[in-house]
């Protein structure tokens, strides 16, 4: 049986995949030459940018709902 806690444990990895996925993707759009190392280094970065991604958004989200 799932909890709560759980469901959002799987929530908050979805999230971060996303973003994951967009910034990834967007990283290869922005690139002139796609070669291994450059995909390597974008994909490698993107996911602690993803993480703040997510920390920014939830923030925000208590910050409109607090004020």
């Amino acid at each position: 049986m799932t909890g709560p806690r759980v469901r959002k444990g799987w929530a908050a990895l979805a999230e971060v995949l996303a973003w994951w996925a967009a910034l990834t993707g967007l990283w290869m759009v922005l690139i002139t030459t796609v070669d291994p190392v450059e995909s390597a280094v974008g994909a490698t970065l993107a996911l602690p940018a993803a993480v703040c991604a997510r920390a920014a958004r939830r923030a925000a989200r208590q910050e409109v709902l607090s004020g």
